[in-house]
Parts: structure tokens; sequence; C-alpha cells
């Protein structure tokens, strides 16, 4: 490929012409890849990835703790564990799903011939002879395996989802199918599920009260869309705020945070864009990179050199078939992937897009308000500057317990996506409720409502994270994911103990999550804890004791490699702080 006035890098004099809200830069540049400037917080010299030397089992599963060889482009320790599966636990996994499947065929053999009763949806009898709705053999899995333990997912919560909530007992009478209720209900069930990292998800205090007081102004609904008259003071002020808080230019809201991924990435890239994806990206992310019509091409989760060697092709190779430069290439990464627990090597990644010439979406849904020392995400905790993010996106649904997502950065890529995005379009505007809670919380994890109550939840969030992970490991569980995030799965395995583990940690009044197959590996079934500042010791101690327990009757201690148990010592304090290389 030859160097022409389209790939020449901008010097910073020249402002080009913005399309799709990022300069129309193209990726053809090879000659001055090993000149970029280092990041704006980091004066070392970073290596080439190149020189980055992988452990032998690098991959999935591997027994790992990966610190990173490029010590000049972090500021503390980046250490993340994924333990591999035992070669038994695998076999007998395999034979689990084996098995299952096996009966399932002799179930649907039994509803064929209708010897068992079949709840499934169904085409109707004269509608046999048209292209049928449903297709019987894509459900198989729901109905023979997923219906097992159904009784897991979609539990009914009647109160606040805080550190304790109360559940709705359900009962079923055929097999998980249909569920009746009891009339009892479970209270005061210790919350490890809900996504309620600070503790703003609650019904009093600073927060709830300002929600009421704007309900009673502005009401609960807007009635049309930012564009039209949906345009609220509060929407601006809320949307000044998100981009004081990120340290960026300008930023804008949605009210959904799956559609704030899923549509606004098609109106960044389009046909003839590239997109380099993290393989365990969110489905927002995948579904809106699919929705775009750009050309995908997917990296080993937090895997740099997977991500430079698709780089490096997509520089030398240019376009399929036409082998022209890529009008532009898009990486997309998460900020704290959220069913790994693990966080994004985000110094190594600004240095491959900056020296590759791409642009970075950063999805910070999990991270933003549970990482970093101000708990401004992940940017925050590596001490990096905004600006080297192209496309910074967060959801206001966890952190801050409200609903909708952001997008934020340069002033010119919000007033593109104003009018480009679907969902700035067409969607209605945020209620103003809603708003009023993120702009309260908000205030106060920056300190502006005059007291220390956020900086004490990100410093409390910290101290409960690495407490809970170190107890977890010194049981002798295989916990995946860094060191510092709140999302902590737990390996369970066996599709059997899936359901079981629920079920009996229910029994002990501590609610959880337990994913598996198909949002999981097939042999990575796990249950998934969130940790909250509003969970306090004694809370978090009473679910380890439970999850202790559970653990020995289903026999999930399954980690070959035991830490000798911590003295207890109080909560450090400069936890956050830097540390120098």
């Amino acid at each position: 490929m030859t160097e022409s006035p389209a790939t020449k890098p901008a010097n910073g004099d020249v402002c080009q012409r913005v399309k799709n809200g990022l300069k129309p830069e193209r990726n053809g540049l090879v000659k001055s890849l090993h000149h970029e400037r280092q990041p704006k917080h980091h004066h070392h010299h970073h290596h080439h990835p190149d020189e980055e030397e992988v452990r032998p089992g690098m991959g999935r599963g591997a027994e790992v703790h990966a610190a990173s060889r490029h010590a000049s482009l972090y500021s503390r320790p980046f250490i993340e564990s994924f333990e591999e599966t035992p070669m038994l636990v695998a076999v007998l996994t395999y034979m689990g799903y084996g098995i299952l499947t096996i009966f399932g065929y002799l179930r649907d053999f039994l509803r064929h011939w209708k010897i068992e009763r079949c709840h499934i949806a169904r085409e109707k009898e004269e509608q046999k002879d048209f292209v049928p709705l449903y297709q019987d053999f894509e459900n198989f899995y729901t109905r023979n395996l997923y219906m097992r333990i159904r009784d897991n997912w979609n539990r009914p919560i009647c109160s606040v989802p805080g550190a304790k909530m109360d559940l709705m007992e359900r009962a079923t009478h055929d097999y998980n199918w249909t569920f009746e209720y009891t009339g009892r209900v479970l209270q005061d069930v210790i919350n490890l599920g809900s996504y309620n990292y600070l503790g703003f998800a609650e019904n009093t205090g600073r927060c709830a009260d300002a929600a009421a007081r704007v309900t009673r102004k502005y009401g609960v609904g807007v009635a049309s869309t930012r564009q039209e008259i949906g345009n609220l003071d509060r929407h601006e002020e809320m949307e000044k705020l998100v981009a004081k808080f990120l340290g960026v230019e300008s930023a804008m809201a949605f009210g959904m945070g799956f559609a704030t991924n899923s549509m606004n990435i098609p109106a960044l890239a389009g046909k003839g864009c590239l997109i380099v994806s993290d393989e365990l990206n969110h489905a927002s992310l995948v579904l809106g990179a699919r929705l775009s019509g750009s050309t995908i091409r997917v990296f080993k989760h937090n895997n740099m050199q997977s991500l430079e060697k698709l780089l490096r092709e997509a520089i030398v190779h240019g376009q399929p078939r036409t082998h022209r430069p890529w009008k532009k290439i898009l990486i997309v990464v998460e900020g704290i992937y959220s069913m790994e627990g693990s966080i994004v090597r985000l110094p190594e990644v600004i240095a491959l897009k900056k020296r590759y010439r791409a642009y970075l979406y950063l999805d910070e849904a999990h991270s933003i308000g549970a990482l970093g020392p101000r708990g401004r995400g992940v940017v925050d905790y590596f001490d990096l500057d905004p600006c080297d993010v192209d496309v910074i996106m967060g959801t206001f649904t966890k952190s801050f317990g409200a609903a909708g997502g952001y997008i934020a950065g340069k002033r010119e890529l919000i007033e593109y996506l104003r009018s480009h995005s679907h969902s700035a379009v067409y969607a209605t505007s945020m209620s103003p409720p809603v708003v009023e809670q993120i702009i309260t919380s908000m205030k106060c994890i920056m300190g502006e409502d005059g007291t220390t109550i956020g900086c004490e939840r990100v410093r409390q969030l910290a101290e409960n994270t690495v407490y809970f992970r170190e107890r977890l490991r010194e049981m002798g569980f295989i916990i995946y994911g860094n060191n510092d995030s709140p999302v902590v799965p737990m390996m369970v395995y066996m599709p059997a103990k899936i359901g079981a583990f629920g079920r009996e940690m229910l029994k002990r009044n501590i609610g959880v999550v337990v994913v598996g197959f198909p949002a999981t590996p097939i042999i990575e079934s796990r249950a998934r804890f969130c940790i909250s500042a509003a969970h306090s010791k004694e809370m978090l101690d009473g679910a380890l004791s439970v999850i202790s327990e559970v653990g020995d009757l289903l026999q999930l201690k399954y980690s070959r490699h035991r830490i000798q148990p911590t003295p207890v010592r109080p909560f450090d304090d400069n936890v956050y702080e830097d540390i120098d290389d």
C-alpha cells in the first residue's frame, strides 16, 4: 500500500471534515507506527507488542495470574486469574450434558407420540403446511435442559433491590413449565445478584427525595422525543454533569442502556469500515456491530497480541477483494466484562489504537462508578486521559441506580449523534425522576452535594470486592477475573449443580445469579456475585459462610491452588494510590 494524502495523519493544525462523528482519516499508515506519543499521564517508553511474552495456556481456561509485560503503561499492579478447569470436572460436565441431551431426545419422542404432555409452543394443525414459525430443534435446549432449572431465574422481588431484598415465593406443579404464587414473601434475602455497586438503588435518602420532588413538578413521562418538545432543562443539566464527571467536552443521554450501544454503533460505522471486537463483548455491542453493516473481526479476550495481529492485517491487506484502505477501524471493548469479571487492558489498547490510527469505543457499563479512586471508571482506574478514548459509553442502570445510558467524547461527535443516532431521533426522552436520580447520585459521587458519602461508597466497594474475592479463594473455589472487579464469577461447571446451587442458596436466604450454556462456554457454568458498597462486613461474612457450606454440600471447591487465609487487617486507605513501576 502506498502512502497517499488520504492516509497521512493530521499534525493538529489541519481540521478535517467530520464524517460519522469521527474524522475520516484512513487506516493505511504504516511508516510512522512506532512514533506515537505516550498517553498523557505516562512518560515512559512502551514496548512494542511483539515483545510481549505470552505464557503457555494464556487462552481461556488456563491457570493464569496475568501481570502485563508492559509495566511502563501501568501505574498499578494488574492481576487477573483464570484457573484451568480440572480434567475430571470437564469430563463429568460433558457427560452431564450428554446424558441430558439423550434424555431430551427420548422425551421429544414421547411428546411426538403424545405419551408425554407437550407444553411447548407448536404450530396449529391447520397451519402444518405453512413455513414453521417455531423451530422445534432450535428450542431443544430450552425445553429439555433450561426448563429443569428455570426456577432459578425471573424470580419476582417485591422490595428495593438493595443489600437485602424481599422475594415472592413461587411453586410449580408441572416441572417449571408454569409457576403460581404461594402468597408467602421471603424477607431480608441478602442480594448478591443486583448491579447495585454503589448502593444507590434505595427508596430513602437524598436521591429518592430529589426524584420525588421532580416527579411532583414534571410528572413521570415526557411524551415526546428530545428533538421535538421533550427536551427538559433537567436533561441539559444531566448531560453537562456527565461530561464534567468524565472529563470530556460533551455527552448525551439515552433512555435505554442496551439501545445506547445497538443504535449508536451503526451511526458511527458502516459499509467499508472495520469493527475489531473482543470475543466476550456484550450482546448489545455485537448487535450494534452487525446492524452497522461493517466488516467485523473478533480478537481473543483481552489478548493484545491477537488484537495487534488483526490491526496489522487490516492495515496491510485493507478491504477484501479491493484491498482499499478501510474507511475507519473501530476497536470495541468493555471496561469490566460482566461474565468474566475481567478488566480491559486499556493502556495497551490505547497504545495500539494510536499506533495503528484506529478509533476506540469503550463500554463502561459495569466499570463506571465501580472502578477508580473517584469512581469514574476504567479510565480513572488506570489514570489515563479521557481524550485518548474516542467514544466513551456507559449506563446509569448500575452504579447510579437509575436507567438509560450515555455517549461521551468530543463535541463534534456528540453533535453528529444528536442528528444521526436512531436512539436520539426516535426514542422518547428520559423520565424526569430517572434523570434526577442520575444527577443526584452523580453529584454525590463527585462530592458536589457537600458530603463525602459518594467517596466513602467508592472506597467501601473496593474494600468489599478485595475481601470477598480473597475469602472465596481461600475456601478453595475457582474465581475468575481481576482482583479489583466487583463482578465475581465462581465456577460451578456441571449442569446439575447450576440449579442446585441457586436453590440451596435461596433456602439459606441468599439470592444469587447462576449462569450456564449458552451464555457461557459449555464447561464453564458459574455463579456470578455482584458486590455492593451497601453490603456490610457482617452480610458478606454471613454470605461467605453459606457459600462455603453449600460448596461443601455440592463439592464445588475445585481449586488446586489453595491460598492460606490472610490475617484480618483494616482496610488500606491507600488502596488506590499509584505504585511506582
